[in-house]
């Protein structure tokens, strides 16, 4: 008997769902259930064969006890070595590697530091940070949002230089960077299973959570052209990602989709929020997954770190040509990028200097204590006013 283990947060539907569609189809052969951990020993004999993931990046207790896992053979989904080390800013610099079109982005240094952190910690950095420059580049508005971070929390739309500093100072000691702004004419979420299993989702980010007015289920929603260049987009993204459950978002302006996020492993499934249209593909899509990586052969593991990433793509052919790279390229101005090697695919560029401060350039700092609370206390998204696009404490699954 194979035994799958769910780890999850606050939602509700698509887990038990999930469980429901594995235990049927796996007929006693194939058993799925919510884990239970506790002390985890370092010695301790696996005790799944799979395990899907959706709250690991909120509880460190949890992303410890994966990578244990891992080590022993477990199939985890998502790979939690590669969602430890990922980033939004590396990831928009690969996709324009890969010639996915990208808002011009700017990593920007934290606002505040931990105590441990003084003047003399900070001697790489320049100061006073070039603002000017930096919209200049960006252009206004310009949308602030965390590098790490999802579910359209601590993001701002911000219209001015003054209005960017003042959303800048009470970032605390989240790192942060700044966007340029689509104004789209259409905007999709992408559900990807497999890397290979693409869900095109008509969704208004504008409209508030739960609302039912998020996500429309509208097959003709874009154009042929259009929605075979977002598939293809997704599918090579997800595959140099690695990532084999993920939603890609695109703010789609005058026909180029502009791919604006797509570090969410944990994707909102919800029925209150996705609709039962949705809801019914992604569980299916899902165990469909499940069973298809239980079926495979695994090698002994290599006990090296790089071997833990799983390099080796489940999909390559969608990755573009270098001719459709450089005809389809947004690249307005020369970005900071990091060099890192996902799906073989090589990935040379000069390296981002690390950029921190712990004063504002141009004013003293506001006081701020810590890194601002990252608690579950709010599951709406919400528009404040014409600048604030939200300020919602739900993570890259609105439950987790």
């Amino acid at each position: 008997m194979k035994r799958v283990g769910i780890l999850v947060g606050r939602e509700k539907t698509f887990p038990a769902a999930l469980i429901d569609s594995i235990n049927e189809r796996g007929k006693g052969d194939t058993v799925a259930e919510f884990i239970k951990l506790g002390g985890i020993r370092h010695d301790c004999a696996p005790q799944y064969d799979l395990l899907i993931d959706r709250i690991s990046h909120e509880v460190p207790f949890y992303r410890a006890t994966l990578k244990r896992m891992a080590l022993d053979g477990t199939v985890i989904i998502n790979n939690p070595f590669w969602w430890s080390a990922d980033d939004k800013v590396f990831n928009y610099s690969l996709a324009r590697k890969l010639g996915v079109a990208v808002p011009r982005t700017v990593l920007l240094p934290q606002k505040d530091y931990i105590p441990a952190i003084v003047s003399q910690s900070l001697r790489n950095l320049e100061f006073p940070l070039d603002w000017q420059g930096i919209v200049d580049y960006v252009g206004l508005p310009a949308i602030l949002k965390p590098f790490d971070g999802g579910g359209w929390r601590n993001v701002s739309r911000v219209n001015s230089l003054a209005e960017l500093w003042s959303e800048y100072d009470q970032t605390g000691t989240l790192c942060m960077t700044l966007q340029e702004f689509i104004d789209f004419d259409q905007f999709v979420r992408c559900y990807c299973v497999g890397q290979e299993e693409v869900m095109i989702m008509a969704y208004d980010p504008r409209k508030p959570y739960l609302s039912g007015e998020q996500y429309i289920h509208d097959p003709n929603y874009l154009a042929t052209a259009l929605a075979e260049r977002v598939t293809n987009d997704v599918r090579t993204l997800c595959a140099a990602l690695g990532y084999d459950l993920n939603t890609v978002e695109f703010a789609i302006k005058d026909g180029v989709p502009y791919a604006i996020d797509f570090m969410n492993p944990a994707p909102d499934a919800e029925l209150a929020s996705v609709g039962e249209f949705y809801h019914t593909w992604i569980t299916k899509a899902v165990t469909d997954l499940v069973f298809k990586r239980l079926a495979e052969s695994r090698e002994r593991p290599r006990y090296r770190w790089d071997a833990m990433l799983n390099p080796e793509p489940t999909r390559t052919s969608a990755v573009a040509s270098l001719t459709e790279q450089q005809s389809r390229s947004v690249a307005p101005g020369p970005t900071g990028s990091t060099k890192k090697e996902k799906a073989k695919v090589a990935i040379a560029g000069a390296e981002t200097p690390a950029s921190n401060s712990s004063v504002s350039p141009t004013r003293e700092p506001a006081p701020r204590n810590s890194r601002r609370s990252e608690s579950e206390t709010d599951t709406r998204t919400t528009i404040k006013k014409s600048r604030k696009i939200t300020s919602s404490t739900r993570s890259k699954t609105p439950f987790s």
